[in-house]
C-alpha cells in the first residue's frame, strides 16, 4: 500500500510561534480556514481511492474531534522541532509527500529542500522559484509573449506611465492577496513601496488591472496539460479609501469554482493560455493554479501562478464529479496501488 503524508502549512504549526519561528508569516492566520479545507478535500480524495495510507499533518491549534477525526491518522511535530525538521522526519517514513504551503520567504521552496525531489508531489524546484516571486512570473511569461502585469520600478517618471490607471503594491511573494494595497497616484504608490522596501519586506509595483477576476485550476503531467476548472475569484476593492488614508485594501473573500463553459469561445481562449503559461515556465507539475483577470479590451492578463493547491480544489471533485487526487497522483506517474517502499513506517506510530 502506498504511504502518503499531507501537510498543509497553517494547520500543519505553520501560525504556532513556537515552530515557525518567522513573524512575517503569522499575518497568515487569516488563511486558515481556507487551509483546513483544501487538506481535508484532499485527504478525503486520497482515502476514497483506496490502496492509499494517508497520515496528515495537525497542530496544538486543532481540537481532535471537533477539527480533527480522531479515527484519521495525523502526526504533530515534537516539543521543539522546527517545521522543515518535521516535514523531513515524516517524510521520510513515507513514499510520497504532498505538501500546501504559501511561497512566502521562501518557504514553499525550503519544505521542497526538507522532503527531497525524490518524494515531493508537486512543480519542481525551478518552477516554485520563478512562480514565488510575482515580478519573476511576469517577467518569464512577458518573455514568451504572453500579456502580464509587469513590475515597475517607483524611480520611472509618472509621465511614462499610464496617467488613467491605478496602481498596486503588494509583497512580491504575498499569497491570499495579503497586505496587498491599490493607489489612485502613481507617488503615493511609490511612496508605499519605498517604505515597504526600506524595511526589507520585499514589495512589488504593478499597474492594477480592471476586468473580471478570475483562476484556471489545471492538472499538469509531464507532457500533456488538462485546463479543469475556470473558476470566478471573489476580490473586492473599496470605492474611495478609508477617511485620512491614501490606499484602498483589496479584500479576497474566496472563490467559485467551475464558472465559465471551458468549450465557450471564453474558455477556449483559457485553454490557449494555460498550455502557452506551462510551455513558458518549465517544471510545473501537479495542481497549478493561474490567476488572471479578463481585461474587456486586453482579454486575459496573467497576475500570477500558484505552484500548488490552491483554495479551489476545495471544491473542485465534487463539483466536476471526478476524483482529482487519483488524476494528479497520474500526473506524476504515481500508481496509488500496490506496496510502498516504507510499509514498516505504519509500525511506527504516527498517530498522535
Amino acid at each position: 500500500m502506498t504511504k502518503l503524508f499531507v501537510y498543509e502549512y497553517l494547520t500543519g504549526g505553520g501560525i504556532d510561534p513556537a515552530l515557525a519561528g518567522e513573524a512575517s508569516l503569522l499575518d497568515l492566520s487569516a488563511l486558515i480556514v481556507e487551509g483546513r479545507a483544501m487538506r481535508d478535500a484532499l485527504v478525503k480524495d486520497l482515502l476514497d481511492l483506496g490502496g492509499v495510507q494517508v497520515t496528515f499533518a495537525s497542530s496544538r491549534f486543532e481540537t481532535v474531534s471537533e477539527t480533527v477525526d480522531p479515527a484519521l491518522s495525523h502526526c504533530r511535530a515534537m516539543p521543539g522541532e522546527s517545521i522543515t525538521g518535521f516535514v523531513a522526519r515524516v517524510a521520510r517514513l513515507h513514499d510520497w509527500a504532498w505538501i500546501i504551503a504559501p511561497e512566502c520567504d521562501g518557504l514553499l521552496l525550503r519544505l521542497h529542500d526538507s522532503v527531497g525531489s525524490a518524494r515531493w508531489l508537486g512543480c519542481s524546484k525551478e518552477a516554485i522559484r520563478i512562480a514565488s516571486s510575482k515580478s519573476a512570473t511576469a517577467a518569464c511569461l512577458e518573455a514568451h509573449g504572453i500579456a502580464v502585469t509587469p513590475a515597475v520600478e517607483p524611480g520611472v517618471s509618472a509621465v511614462t506611465t499610464n496617467a488613467q490607471a491605478r496602481w498596486v503594491v503588494k509583497p512580491d511573494d504575498g499569497a491570499g492577496g495579503l497586505d496587498t494595497f491599490v493607489y489612485d497616484r502613481f507617488d503615493d504608490a511609490c511612496a508605499e513601496y519605498d517604505a515597504r522596501a526600506a524595511a526589507g519586506r520585499n514589495p512589488i509595483l504593478q499597474e492594477w488591472v480592471d476586468g473580471e477576476p478570475l483562476s484556471l485550476s489545471l492538472v499538469c503531467g509531464e507532457h500533456e496539460v488538462e485546463l479543469v476548472s475556470i473558476n470566478r475569484q471573489l476580490i473586492g476593492l473599496p470605492d474611495t479609501a478609508a477617511a485620512g488614508k491614501k490606499e484602498r485594501v483589496v479584500e479576497f473573500s474566496g472563490v467559485e469554482v467551475d464558472q465559465i463553459d471551458r468549450q465557450s469561445v471564453q474558455g477556449m481562449a483559457l485553454e490557449a493560455l494555460a498550455q502557452r503559461i506551462v510551455a513558458a515556465l518549465h517544471g510545473l507539475r501537479g495542481f497549478v493554479g493561474i490567476d488572471l483577470v479578463w481585461h474587456a479590451q486586453r482579454g486575459p492578463v496573467v497576475i500570477e501562478v500558484n505552484p500548488r493547491l490552491t483554495a479551489a480544489y476545495a471544491g473542485l471533485s465534487a463539483r466536476l464529479g471526478r476524483n482529482l487526487a487519483g488524476d494528479l497522483l497520474k500526473a506524476h506517474g504515481v500508481s496509488h496501488l500496490g506496496c510502498g517502499a516504507n510499509a514498516e513506517a505504519c509500525a511506527l506510530g504516527l498517530r498522535s
